[in-house]
């Protein structure tokens, strides 16, 4: 496979999710590098991410509050001076709907990324369907924004983005060399305290030696991701361009 490397640093990048914290799993490195460099890093997290949790107890509309508090927490620590947007729907039942794609084409209108990073669909035997359905959503939006003809009711001038960045992807052909961002990951993921239980393996009474554990499983990926490209660290994509 050929492999390509390191996109131009884009003046605007939008990274997409179906959840908190999908985004630091998959592209915060290259996000926090991109930042670095100048450009205006925004998330946008589909659903609210309520059902986060394994405790039938939990109170959820403050998870859901948390939640977006700690994706606040989670953006700053990589450096995004763009926006975080919080769509709402309800985290299990997201769809790609033809409402959905009008609301999210328009964001991508006004916030204009050169960058789009989301979840890639095609990922096979892929469990969760919020992910499916916020990769389809994400591409459909893609496609909408940058033809004037759909949805011209908007009043917004339509956008054409120079890439887009797929995670998760079962067949990625794109490296982002991340060498001295890779701790900045683990500091953007580490945000996501409401988590630490359900992804991270983290228990609430850890002294610190669960959270090195993660740490170094954060490291490692990033290590097997660069490979490809002879990168320490790496995160990688299906990227398709031009659009």
């Amino acid at each position: 496979m050929n492999w390509s490397r390191d996109l131009p640093t884009p003046a605007r990048a939008l990274a997409i999710a179906a959840h908190p914290d999908d985004i630091e799993f998959n592209a915060s490195a290259t996000l926090a590098k991109w930042a670095a460099s100048g450009c205006e890093v925004s998330h946008l997290v589909l659903t609210d991410g309520s059902k986060g949790t394994w405790d039938p107890g939990e109170d959820i509309a403050a998870l859901v509050a948390t939640r977006e508090v700690e994706q606040r927490a989670a953006a700053a620590a990589i450096g995004a001076t763009g926006q975080v947007v919080m769509f709402g729907e309800v985290d299990g039942e997201l769809v790609a709907g033809l409402d959905q794609r009008e609301r999210l084409a328009r964001r991508i209108r006004e916030l204009r990324p050169d960058v789009v990073l989301g979840h890639d669909p095609w990922q096979r035997y892929r469990l969760h369907p919020d992910h499916r359905n916020a990769g389809w959503l994400t591409i459909d939006a893609v496609v909408a924004a940058r033809d004037p003809f759909f949805f011209p009711e908007q009043g917004v001038p339509h956008h054409r983005p120079h890439a887009l960045l797929l995670f998760e992807a079962d067949e990625p052909d794109h490296v982002e060399d991340v060498t001295g961002f890779e701790e900045a990951k683990v500091a953007a993921l580490l945000e996501h305290r409401s988590q630490y239980v359900t992804t991270m393996e983290i228990d609430p009474t850890d002294t610190g030696e669960q959270r090195e554990a993660f740490r170094k499983k954060i490291l490692g990926r990033m290590r097997v991701a660069g490979e490809p490209v002879d990168a320490a660290f790496g995160e990688a994509f299906k990227a398709i361009r031009p659009l």
